[in-house]
């Protein structure tokens, strides 16, 4: 027998009645009936009912233990009385008379109860992360996270995919956030920097000759906290694939979501079709280059129906250059508390608000309601009626202006009227792909920069990059699910005239690209094959299989909302010996 236990604590079943066991774990609590004590005794599988009573030598120790405490019991199973079983856990027809204990490790107060979920604030949760992790849900979305991890690596090695490791240490990219930076010991005054992705090396591996590199990958970003995002590190799936198109790399990845989610979605279904949809057409039926497909409805164009009209705010709007006004059908939203609910949505998001009409039986049949309505008149109102396919206890709601300034709060409504009016299919992941992303967009000031993944070739080669760059799609896609981006990739540059022209257009000379980037142009130079592939963000695909709504709660020891480890105190102040040996200083911030 083990010193500390014969058995773990979701083994013993009523086979087991009569045996001497040994069990070990923490408890999870104890209640006294009686003067017989009861302790349910918890483990990383599972609880068991031990019992206590004054005949037993063991009484007087078992009667002192509290929550948490760390202990070890030798004891003899017994049988529940039939009204006493428990059905709900494994161990529920038996119980451990204990005969001996031993107190491995004792137990302060706590600063919070880790028996039951309750709702404690963030910031002690995540200072005594150790305690927190004990509590079922967490623990068990640890050991989902485990079992993603391990069933993804066994479906790459299934379709003949190597794993191989990249470095931590790397040069400085332009992924699309902030790096960080480690400073050089040996080489004062530079700076290695933590990897934003393996990007430049997994394309070297397949300029190398490995036909086909996975590896689950550590990332760090030094980005603004989400609730989907971590601020400063996160795991991926990360692929790459030679002689390849984009094609190739769905019919490959596509098995491996699915599967998964299937596999640990808790029966939700999974769809089978993951519909292409391009980055124009998403932004305009749902306002959004990560669409949530459970929920059915699409945006529509309707600008034709307001030229001219009484409603003078879009009719003049529709004057100036690049504006159109866009309809979100809200079927069974026809109701003014609806739509006053939708109009102080708006103005939540800082918009005057948002037009709306909504129809009901009238006199002649299906009549038109609401102050848009009587602006534009019965004609026009029936003509966007019938474009939507709505009719009787529906709504439509309006927002105008230039697409870029409003698409957002477009695909957030859309969203809450999914949800509100009970439209969004909520037992079902619904995945697709993003494609044709415009390579190149336009900063705040005006100037032009990648949009998405700098290293991705241009749809039409170099001789798309001869005419207007803001028309120039690249090879780049994203798979979203249920309103989340879970993958992003694309086919890669692999030819140095093309890439040295695209990084042309970003502001990028030849002879910066070459520092940069200097190990991968190399590489192109010796035949480097056509290659492609894309990356799962393992942290976000977890948190939608455990149902969870902020990712810090399926990563095992997360930073806070201020990029802060509250547990382990970093960032912390470096000694005065460290800062001389890397030749660093710290300046006072200007004011």
């Amino acid at each position: 027998m083990n010193t500390y236990r014969s058995h773990t604590c979701d083994a013993l079943t009523r086979e087991d009645v009569g045996k001497t066991v040994r069990l070990a774990g923490w408890v999870h609590r104890v209640r006294d009936h009686g003067g017989v004590l009861f302790v349910d005794l918890r483990d990383h599988y599972g609880i068991t009912q031990a019992i206590c009573d004054p005949d037993s030598a063991a009484f007087a120790e078992v009667e002192a233990v509290r929550a948490e405490w760390c202990i070890s019991i030798e004891g003899e199973v017994k049988a529940r009385a039939p009204e006493l079983v428990n059905p709900k856990i494994p161990t529920g027809e038996i119980e451990v008379f204990i005969r001996g204990i031993d107190v491995l490790g004792r137990a302060g107060e706590l600063p919070l109860p880790v028996f039951g979920e309750p709702d404690y604030p963030e910031e002690t949760r995540l200072r005594y992360r150790f305690l927190d992790l004990r509590r079922q849900s967490l623990h068990a979305n640890m050991v989902l996270r485990s079992d993603v991890v391990r069933d993804l690596r066994e479906r790459m090695w299934a379709q003949g995919f190597n794993e191989y490791q990249t470095p931590i240490l790397t040069a400085s990219s332009p992924e699309g956030a902030r790096d960080f930076l480690v400073p050089s010991r040996l080489h004062p005054g530079k700076f290695y920097a933590l990897p934003q992705a393996p990007q430049q090396f997994k394309q070297l591996i397949m300029v190398s000759g490995f036909d086909r590199y996975f590896q689950i990958a550590p990332c760090f970003r030094d980005e603004d906290p989400r609730s989907d995002r971590s601020p400063t590190d996160f795991y991926q799936l990360d692929m790459e694939m030679s002689f390849v198109e984009q094609e190739d790399v769905f019919a490959t990845i596509e098995p491996v979501m699915r599967g998964c989610f299937e596999r640990f979605g808790g029966g939700r279904k999974v769809d089978e079709v993951f519909p292409r949809i391009s980055y124009a057409e998403a932004a305009l039926k749902y306002g959004t280059d990560k669409p949530d497909l459970r929920n059915p409805i699409e945006m529509q164009v309707v600008s034709d129906h307001f030229r001219g009209s009484g409603f003078k705010i879009f009719a003049d709007l529709l004057e100036k250059d690049g504006t159109e006004i866009r309809a979100i059908p809200a079927p069974t939203g026809g109701s003014r508390k609806f739509c006053d609910q939708m109009n102080k949505f708006a103005q939540e998001q800082g918009l005057p608000g948002m037009g709306y009409i909504f129809w009901r039986d009238g006199a002649d049949g299906t009549e038109a309601a609401g102050p848009l309505a009587k602006n534009i008149g019965p004609e026009r109102t029936e003509a966007i009626r019938r474009q939507l396919g709505l009719g009787v206890g529906d709504a439509a709601f309006f927002l105008g202006g230039r697409p870029s300034d409003f698409e957002g709060v477009a695909g957030r409504a859309r969203t809450v009227i999914g949800d509100e009016l009970g439209l969004t299919d909520q037992d079902r992941f619904a995945f697709c792909w993003i494609v044709d992303f415009p390579m190149y967009e336009k900063d705040d000031e005006g100037r032009l920069d990648f949009s998405h993944n700098p290293f991705s070739m241009p749809q039409g080669g170099i001789e798309a990059l001869e005419g207007d760059p803001l028309e120039v799609k690249g090879y780049q896609y994203d798979l979203a699910c249920n309103g989340y981006e879970l993958i992003s990739g694309a086919i890669r540059n692999h030819r140095p005239e093309i890439m040295f022209k695209a990084f042309e257009i970003a502001g990028y000379s030849e002879d910066e690209v070459r520092t940069r980037f200097g190990g991968m142009v190399n590489a192109f130079q010796y035949g480097a094959p056509p290659h492609g592939g894309c990356a799962a963000g393992i942290d976000r695909m977890v948190m939608l299989l455990a149902d969870e709504q902020n990712i810090r709660q399926v990563i095992m020891f997360p930073m806070n909302q201020q990029a802060q480890d509250l547990m382990m105190g970093a960032p912390s102040d470096p000694t005065p010996e460290q800062m001389r040996e890397l030749g660093l200083r710290v300046l006072p911030r200007e004011a």
